[in-house]
């Protein structure tokens, strides 16, 4: 049995159903995080992801500011838990998020309340302490890579990500080559939202001339990349370090091949311990 440390987030950002869309945007960009849970006496009652907000807000057919919408219209109350006794979270937690699609457990105690949170960052940083040699970066890394260009509009590269349910758009050049990333943390870290006056609905744009704005503007000029012969364990490193969720995968020479992600990761956490029996031929799996 390998025995984990900080194998989950505590304690945990959570709002109340009745706080609104705005505290929780403000909460998300104060402590970087991209998901708040919310409570009622501390026992979990929803989840609210930065994803969660866009899709409310691109469906919503009323004009009302985020300060007026609350959480319990968005928020999901179909809540993944794990006991804070398990003997194991970090893997039984890749593995519920693993087959149930989601970026996160919630951990509570005996009582049933909150304790804490295990992310894909928790379990990214946990994989890169844990499992080097394991497995290499093109093992799990996807081949589905959606892009676009610097010369692209924002207000298209926005669209690019709702319309794909992707957090992230490769940049290249004339070449195919990787040159940024744009996410939705790039959308967040630009926003004017933060500095403004009034609450306004285009939260993720970085000014009213945010339609004249091209994908080169909010990108720097430096790349983290990550080899596809590379070991997975150090792409869990790099995403741990440098505070993203997703790597573009590159060949020798430095041509495009794909994309690791911290999804990636979690279903190579889900994997491990299978795969190490199987190694060890144990009897269970003759």
């Amino acid at each position: 049995m390998r025995v984990q440390v900080n194998q989950y987030t505590s304690p945990v950002l959570s709002l109340k159903s009745e706080d609104t869309v705005n505290a929780a945007l403000f909460l998300m960009q104060k402590n970087d995080v991209k998901r708040i849970v919310i409570v009622e006496n501390n026992y979990p009652v929803g989840i609210v992801t930065e994803r969660d907000i866009g899709k409310f807000l691109e469906y919503d057919k009323t004009s009302r500011s985020l300060d007026k919408i609350k959480l319990d219209e968005i928020m999901s109350q179909n809540l993944v838990t794990i006991s804070s006794e398990n003997d194991d979270i970090a893997m039984q937690s890749a593995i519920r998020m693993a087959t149930f699609q989601i970026s996160s457990v919630i951990v509570i105690g005996n009582d049933g309340k909150l304790v804490g949170i295990v992310t894909k960052s928790d379990l990214a940083r946990n994989f890169g302490n844990l499992f080097g040699k394991t497995y290499k970066v093109k093992d799990y890394m996807s081949k589905r890579i959606i892009t676009c260009r610097k010369s692209d509009s924002l207000i298209f590269a926005l669209d690019m990500l709702n319309r794909n349910k992707i957090s992230r758009l490769i940049v290249t050049d004339n070449e195919g080559k990787s040159v940024g990333v744009i996410t939705y943390d790039t959308f967040m870290r630009n926003s004017a939202f933060f500095k403004a006056e009034k609450s306004t609905r285009d939260y993720l744009l970085p000014s009213i001339k945010a339609k004249e704005m091209k994908v080169g503007d909010v990108i720097g000029n430096e790349l983290l990349t990550v080899e596809s012969e590379e070991d997975l364990a150090t792409a869990a490193k790099l995403m741990t370090k440098f505070k993203v969720s997703g790597i573009p995968v590159v060949d020798s020479q430095g041509s495009l091949e794909g994309i690791i992600s911290s999804s990636d990761i979690v279903r190579a956490y889900s994997e491990v311990e299978t795969h190490f029996r199987l190694i060890k031929k144990d009897t269970h799996f003759d």
